[in-house]
């Protein structure tokens, strides 16, 4: 059975259509993916993150120990401070793609995805009880609600959550009813917002605050088809197991410094090059190119597509493909075997979205 999040009753009251998604029954939609895609670019929407997996880890080594075993470079942030980063495995393909923020230099927030908890905590406990570090994971006790669009940091202040002074990835502890919210600017949908922490018998109440305020409630395909635009690479399409992140084009989150786990491959990638890029893919019409399609030049496999959408607000069909190296420059043709039917497409640079700052 599908575990549900503390919101499962307040948003089915909504409206929203539920799914299952990596074992969480999860809205999908609500009023419509198109509706929340539009409110999210022009105004303010409001997701459940509930699902994603929230760990604390603690202890005089617990930055040693991040910083073995993600591969971004922590010693340089300051509390407060928010980064992205990735766990790898020996032979430097991704774990996990996650976020770490810094409270002091004994006290870290991790938030991980929800279908990678419990992987990352079967990786992470005996290493971390070897160094003298806990991980408490409070996925169950912390709830995770996602504020995004140009207007999200107006309403949320109007609610007493005035975080506007934030800088972006970087987080902020305020009082609110006589709770703490966290709220980290941060998110997965190209424009500004929040990632919002509360305890969890308090989550009901934030999101009904945000949604009487005028954020409109979205669910998971729009945060697909946001993030798709906005180039952010998903775990099990872009990244995984046969993934590296300089392939992903992710070298910036990496310590050029090593002594990370998985380290000399990724270093020697980074060095050399990676034999293959991720891409994105502009479609000359607009036939969908999906995950796995192949994607072809003069009828030779070079790659393959990983995630494809209609963009709603490029208005028309892009993807991002993995494509041997030599012909990942922008402007390169290529073909799409859309179920067998040759589409044509062009390579373009990520993101196909950028928001106006």
């Amino acid at each position: 059975m599908s575990e549900r999040t503390v919101l499962f009753q307040a948003q089915s009251a909504r409206g929203a259509k539920m799914v299952d998604f990596h074992g969480w029954e999860m809205p999908v939609q609500f009023a419509g993916i198109a509706v929340e895609h539009a409110a999210v670019r022009t105004a303010c929407g409001v997701f459940d993150l509930g699902h994603m997996g929230r760990l604390h880890v603690d202890g005089v080594a617990a930055m040693t120990f991040l910083s073995q075993n993600a591969c971004r470079p922590l010693a340089s942030m300051k509390p407060g401070a928010v980064r992205y980063a990735l766990v790898l495995a020996d032979d430097g393909t991704v774990e996990d793609d996650i976020l770490i923020s810094k409270e002091a230099d004994d006290a870290w927030h991790v938030v991980v995805n929800a279908s990678n908890r419990a992987k990352i905590l079967d990786l992470w406990r005996d290493r971390a009880a070897a160094a003298g570090v806990r991980i408490d994971d409070r996925t169950a006790r912390e709830a995770m609600i996602a504020v995004q669009g140009p207007r999200a940091a107006e309403l949320l202040a109007g609610l007493g959550l005035d975080a506007r002074a934030a800088k972006y990835y970087s987080f902020v502890d305020l009082a609110w009813r006589g709770t703490t919210v966290r709220l980290s600017r941060t998110g997965y949908t190209g424009e500004d917002g929040f990632e919002c922490f509360i305890a969890s018998e308090r989550a009901v109440e934030l999101w009904t605050a945000v949604v009487d305020a005028g954020a409109t409630p979205c669910g998971l395909g729009a945060r697909d088809t946001l993030r798709l635009e906005a180039g952010m690479p998903l775990y099990g399409n872009e990244l995984g197991r046969e993934t590296t992140p300089v392939e992903a084009g992710l070298g910036f989150a990496v310590n050029k410094d090593g002594g990370f786990v998985g380290a000399a491959r990724v270093l020697q990638q980074l060095a050399d090059g990676p034999e293959r890029k991720l891409v994105g893919l502009r479609m000359r019409d607009k036939r969908v190119p999906r995950s796995h399609y192949p994607v072809l030049v003069d009828a030779r496999p070079i790659g393959h597509v990983t995630s494809g959408t209609l963009s709603p607000t490029v208005g028309q069909a892009i993807g991002m493909a993995y494509v041997e190296a030599r012909y990942a420059a922008p402007g390169t043709a290529v073909t799409v075997d859309i179920r067998g039917t040759p589409c044509l497409a062009d390579v373009v640079e990520l993101p196909f979205y950028k928001r106006a700052r």
